[in-house]
């Protein structure tokens, strides 16, 4: 009798690590069917077209003929080509001078915005109306201002006796104002980002500090800057790839130039596939650009992964 009790409680047992296998099952499988629209689009939009490139990167083709394959000289060839390195460097040159100060600046609207202040909430639509335009759009409008004759920042020049230059002309000046372009389309958004992850978190952590005598300042670095490594992570790679995708506005405003000043990475590849039809060593120069951002947006996950705290309790 001892061995029938025995033998229906295991029998038990091994039915309830069944339903909850079962169970465990279904959970999994409701997952999947609610992730399947997504995750079909992620495979067909994204994964697809990745392993296409790098395919089509190893072809010569022209868009017309039947490609030929020719393996790794498009990137033997994009190794020695003089004009890539000048667009790597003009890509990394606009990275350098888009991304400190449009992260500066948005942080300094979000911790002023932070406050209680009477039109807070109108100063922010009006920040981030510039992030809601066409860059195209956007593109024409700044070149006017920037005209050497009748725009508008040469006539305030004028105005104080100072003789403007020829903006987006000038080698030295073409991508500071592409880049000054972008700063002021794209800081509201960013500021937008910050100023969410600065109302996350606990004002009683400012009181508390307030108490033991700190002043502002110690306050900004030794409270706010910690806690907000969320929100600066997430702007900061999401900013980042973005800037090294620049396009419309080199390509509205300059045409990559003056003199292949502002010929980046991405309009380097858009001439190459489609003024010059060399789809394949286009395809070589986004992997190229593509595993530059990959490079990128891995030391940024490396350098953030132990110094973001993400738990206030």
């Amino acid at each position: 009798m001892i061995d029938n009790i025995s033998y229906d409680r295991s029998l038990q047992g091994h039915r309830r690590v069944e339903h909850r296998l079962a169970a465990r099952v279904r959970v999994v499988a409701e997952a999947y069917a609610l992730l399947a629209p997504s995750l079909v689009g992620f495979l067909l939009f994204l994964v697809a077209p990745i392993f296409g490139v790098a395919a089509l990167s190893l072809f010569d083709w022209n868009l017309m003929g039947a490609p030929s394959f020719v393996g790794l000289d498009n990137y033997r060839e994009l190794a020695a080509d003089p004009e890539v390195w000048r667009a790597v460097l003009n890509t990394i040159y606009y990275v350098v001078l888009n991304i400190p100060a449009q992260t500066v600046l948005a942080l300094l609207l979000a911790v002023a915005l932070n406050r209680r202040m009477r039109g807070g909430k109108v100063l922010r639509v009006v920040f981030v109306l510039p992030w809601m335009a066409m860059p195209v759009a956007l593109g024409i409008i700044w070149s006017w201002v920037f005209d050497p004759r009748y725009g508008v920042v040469n006539q305030l020049l004028g105005t104080v006796g100072i003789d403007g230059p020829n903006w987006l002309t000038d080698p030295a000046w073409a991508m500071p104002v592409i880049a000054s372009v972008n700063v002021w389309q794209y800081t509201g958004y960013t500021m937008l980002i910050l100023l969410a992850g600065l109302q996350a978190i606990p004002h009683t952590l400012y009181e508390a500090a307030a108490i033991d005598g700190t002043t502002p300042v110690q306050r900004f670095f030794m409270i706010t800057l910690p806690l907000l490594r969320p929100s600066l992570f997430f702007v900061l790679v999401t900013n980042m790839i973005g800037s090294f995708q620049i396009f419309d506005t080199v390509f509205v405003m300059t045409q990559g130039g003056p003199g292949g000043a502002t010929d980046v990475l991405n309009f380097h590849i858009y001439q190459q596939g489609f003024q010059l039809f060399r789809s394949g060593y286009a395809s070589a120069l986004a992997m190229v650009l593509f595993a530059l951002i990959l490079l990128v947006t891995a030391v940024q996950f490396l350098y953030f992964r132990k110094r973001t705290v993400y738990d206030f309790s």
